[in-house]
Order: C-alpha cells, then sequence, then structure tokens
C-alpha cells in the first residue's frame, strides 16, 4: 500500500500538467484504399500513466478532493480493468493517496505489474464475472467500512465523462481545426465516448459518433464492454451514439499486427478495434476527416501470443 506522506498538490505536479493535449497522428498506410478519407488517431500513451484513463482518473480525484470526499485519511478504492487502475496508482504516488483496486485475474500481467510497481493494493476477482465482480467486490467493501474508502466509482462518476468533455473533444476540435466528421471510440466505462461525442456534438451537431463494442460477450479486448451481457455503465448516454459497430477480437488482433508493421503504431487491442471501425466506416463514406482514440500502447499485451505469429 503506498504510503500517506506530504506530497505536491495537482497544480505543483510537473508530471501531472503532462496529462492531455496528445498528439492526432494521421494514420497514412492502413486506410490508402480510401484517398479521399482522412483517418486520424489520437495517441493516449503519450499520457504519463500510458494511457487515455488518465484524464479521467485525474478528474475523478480532482473532483473528490474538492467535493471533500477525498481525504488524506480515506483510501481510494475503485474496480477496473487494469488502464484506470494504473492511472489512480500513478496519481496517487505523486499526491500521497493510498489506491486499493479490484482487478479481474484475467488482466494482462503487464498491467498486473505496472500496478504493483506503483505500490497499489490489489485484489483480484473471478475471470469469467470481468469488471463487473471487480464492482461488486469494491461495492461490498466500501459498504463494509464507509468510512475508511473514497469509492472512485470510474463507471458511474460524472467527473470521467466531463474529463473528456473539457479535453479530449476540445483537442479533437482543434487539432482538426474544426473539420472532423466522424469520432468513434470504444465503449468500456463509456466515459472517453460520452465525453468526447457530447463536445464534439456541442460544437458541431452534425458530426458522426460511434461507439464500439466486442461482437459477444467473451472476448479477448480488454478494456472493452460488451454491453447487452454486462452492465451498463450509470455514466453512459445511448442518446449520443449515432451508430455502434461489433467488432471481433480475431479482426482486433489481425489490426494489431497490421498497425504494427504498416504505421509503425505498437497499439493495444482497444485501439485496434476502433481502427477496424474506422475502415469500416471509410467503406461508406465518399470523403471525410475521422478521428479515433488509441487508448493505450501494445506494450501492455506483448505476453499475447499474437506477436509470435
Amino acid at each position: 500500500m503506498s504510503s500517506v506522506t506530504e506530497k505536491p498538490s495537482f497544480k505543483e505536479s510537473r508530471l501531472l500538467a503532462h496529462i492531455g493535449n496528445t498528439p492526432l497522428l494521421k494514420l497514412e498506410r492502413v486506410g490508402n484504399k480510401h484517398p479521399h478519407v482522412e483517418m486520424y488517431a489520437k495517441a493516449e500513451w503519450y499520457n504519463p500513466g500510458g494511457s487515455v484513463k488518465d484524464r479521467a482518473a485525474l478528474n475523478i480525484i480532482l473532483e473528490g478532493e474538492r467535493s471533500g470526499k477525498l481525504t488524506r485519511d480515506k483510501i481510494l478504492i475503485d474496480a477496473t480493468s487494469g488502464n484506470t487502475g494504473i492511472a489512480y496508482a500513478m496519481i496517487g504516488a505523486v499526491l500521497g493517496y493510498r489506491v486499493h483496486l479490484a482487478v479481474p485475474e484475467n488482466a494482462s500481467v503487464e498491467r498486473k505489474r505496472i500496478l504493483s510497481a506503483y505500490g497499489a493494493d490489489i485484489s483480484y476477482t473471478g475471470p469469467l464475472e470481468g469488471t463487473d465482480g471487480a464492482q461488486r467486490y469494491v461495492q461490498a467493501k466500501v459498504e463494509q467500512n464507509p468510512d475508511l474508502y473514497f469509492h472512485a466509482d470510474q463507471y458511474n462518476n460524472p467527473a470521467n465523462w466531463h474529463a473528456h468533455y473539457t479535453t479530449t473533444a476540445v483537442e479533437i476540435f482543434e487539432q482538426t481545426r474544426g473539420r472532423v466528421t466522424h469520432f468513434i471510440s470504444g465503449l468500456g466505462t463509456t466515459g472517453t465516448f460520452v465525453g468526447t461525442a457530447r463536445g464534439l456534438k456541442e460544437r458541431n451537431p452534425a458530426i458522426t459518433c460511434i461507439a464500439v463494442q466486442p461482437d459477444m460477450p467473451l472476448h479477448g479486448l480488454e478494456g472493452l464492454k460488451h454491453l447487452a451481457s454486462a452492465r451498463v455503465p450509470g455514466i453512459y448516454d445511448s442518446t449520443l451514439a449515432d451508430e455502434h459497430i461489433m467488432v471481433s477480437t480475431e479482426d482486433a488482433y489481425a489490426m494489431m499486427r497490421r498497425l504494427a508493421r504498416d504505421e509503425g503504431l505498437l497499439a493495444g487491442a482497444s485501439s485496434a478495434a476502433a481502427m477496424v471501425a474506422v475502415l469500416k466506416v471509410a467503406e461508406t463514406v465518399r470523403e471525410g476527416v475521422i478521428v479515433t482514440v488509441f487508448a493505450d500502447s501494445g506494450e501492455r499485451y506483448l505476453h499475447n501470443p499474437l506477436w509470435e505469429q
């Protein structure tokens, strides 16, 4: 467990100041069959914690401080498939908060080791229950001792989606000079999609926002949810999705290899699933500017045998 010590505030932390403002990378080769469609990805592994989840985790912690619910004598607790937990643990190490995480046992070995490196307490939950089981574990712990914990509750905390409403959406709109026509993002906690879609549609209601999900309940796309068979996050707003695209694990894995070998981008599984969806959309439009989010790097999935093929 990370210790509570005198640490800098967010405003004083040079490391946390680097969360957000990630590069927007133009994809040059994977979409070359569609020369009139520009394709871009937000490279979220440039965040100091290595994923898009740094944005939500930081905002959840800052809102907890502002509300008085997160204090130095409390332990931040939450369920996570890995990336948000890593962000909590990293930020907790910087700001001096103790962090306890419930993680499905089948999370990647890389994520487990990173969490341990940052000093978080970890409780592993049933692999077949996914993050739903981890959420139930956390809820039970909080109910048993509510005064001990700050329940960050990323699946239901509006500070999650609001982080993307105020940062990711603004960055995408500015980086494309307002030219973005389609936004595509995977659904996990749904915060990235909800906040970014809401922010983009306020700027231009004509922007088409497309949500990506695994095509079946049992899948290998860490960080994504098959909403029809899972606990739907409380922050999810189904009215924001103009379309849903279902992606198979096999197609996403094939795209991971293709992105690495054709674009030089070592992207994670959920990023590759989003890229599969980008190409599907590109086939249906004559021209446009499609932006997606590459949530993390493939370095967190190097244990996967797909890299040996």
